[in-house]
């Protein structure tokens, strides 16, 4: 776990640094409020793209060559970024930085389940969730404070940060090596053809809506909290206290699940989902002021879900399909989080500008409580090494 977490923390530095300072770079390059829209944007189409080509580039080339490609296309290109601030050459390097992503966000959460045996497996995707938490608690706020206050090159460096990694991530290849044989293409069994790709498929897309629904929410309050509270400080406070709780809720959920049980608090959290976005509705609906208290306590609410339902969807996903697709699982996992998170971000831009972002946030808390019967769906284990809930 300790390479998986250094090669985390340095990946997603160089993500979290660029991802307000890349939009606001092309503005400088005199790129449109629509243009500087485009580059997380497209950031985001090539991450899910690649995502779902990373388990089969496992099984071809192996973990180390993978990883390391994954970490120089997430942060050489933000180098490069330093030399041309043109619109076409700050989307082209950011969809190169999308594929890195990509890279970087599958094998992480897979390296996990491969790593650390189900019984603690809660409790290890909590960890490597804190080493993902982290850099975006730092470097997304400080982003633009350095570009405008330091200046953009020192955000340019700070984004090469991956390239720190990568004698993590050998070492990861070679633990993985060891500990798990059957996940290298050297020594990987046969396609067993009474476990196909699409019964996986199928297992997996009942956790995935869960993860996409919440994730939808979170983006949607990430990117719109600036812009429907007047208070920069209220604003800064909110979308803190929410990071704070993500991150801690998906640290430590982990060890409850591994001791009762996933399954069993996806319901409280799901209703917590739609109660939390109902409550940021109606702490946003007076156009002239915003109810403070009840604005601090949704964006609390919702972070814990936010974080919590990461991690237990995550242990749901692995448990639900056989050790060699679990690559595929983390991939599907990743998918619906970032799908969810670039919903959030265009649908209810999209509700607010016909309505009100009132009208917006009970359309996600709506979502979320959709989701509501796949909570109390009890889906058998697949995984022979899947805990059962305990009590001890």
């Amino acid at each position: 776990m300790a390479p998986l977490t250094v090669m985390t923390c340095a990946g997603f530095s160089g993500y979290a640094v660029l991802l307000t300072v890349a939009p606001l770079w092309a503005v400088e390059g005199g790129a449109s409020t629509a243009g500087s829209g485009l580059v997380n944007g497209v950031l985001l189409l090539f991450t899910v793209l690649t995502q779902l080509l990373v388990p089969r580039a496992l099984r071809t080339f192996g973990w180390g060559p993978v990883l390391a490609v994954g970490l120089v296309l997430l942060g050489v290109p933000g180098v490069l970024m330093a030399l041309d601030d043109g619109l076409v050459v700050v989307l082209a390097l950011s969809a190169v930085r999308g594929v890195g992503f990509g890279v970087l966000t599958v094998t992480g959460s897979a390296a996990v389940a491969a790593l650390v045996g189900p019984k603690r497996r809660g409790e290890a995707i909590g960890a490597y969730g804190l080493a993902v938490a982290f850099p975006n608690l730092v470097l997304l706020p400080a982003g633009p404070w350095i570009a405008e206050s330091v200046g953009f090159w020192v955000a340019f460096i700070v984004s090469a940060l991956p390239l720190v990694g990568i004698p993590a991530a050998l070492r990861l290849a070679s633990s993985l090596r060891l500990s798990a044989p059957d996940l290298h293409p050297a020594t990987a069994p046969a396609p067993d053809p009474h476990d196909p790709e699409s019964t996986a498929y199928r297992r997996l897309l009942p956790p995935m809506l869960l993860l996409l629904a919440v994730t939808l929410a979170g983006g949607a309050l990430i990117t719109f909290t600036p812009q429907m509270v007047d208070g920069s400080a209220v604003a800064a406070g909110g979308l803190l206290l929410m990071g704070l709780s993500a991150a801690l809720s998906r640290w430590r959920i982990g060890v409850l699940a591994d001791r009762y049980g996933a399954q069993r608090f996806l319901v409280p959290l799901v209703l917590l989902t739609g109660a939390g976005m109902a409550l940021v509705s109606w702490s946003v609906a007076r156009s002239d002021d915003v109810r403070v208290g009840s604005f601090l306590v949704a964006m609390l609410l919702v972070g814990l879900c936010y974080g919590g339902l990461q991690n237990l969807t995550l242990m749901i996903s692995f448990a639900a399909v056989s050790r060699r697709h679990h690559n595929l699982a983390s991939a599907v996992w990743n998918v619906g989080f970032d799908a969810g998170t670039a919903l959030g971000s265009v649908a209810v831009g999209v509700i607010a500008g016909l309505t009100s972002f009132t009208t917006a946030f009970l359309v996600t808390a709506a979502i979320a409580l959709a989701t509501l019967p796949l909570a109390w769906r009890r889906p058998g284990a697949v995984d022979v090494d899947a805990p059962a809930p305990s009590r001890e």
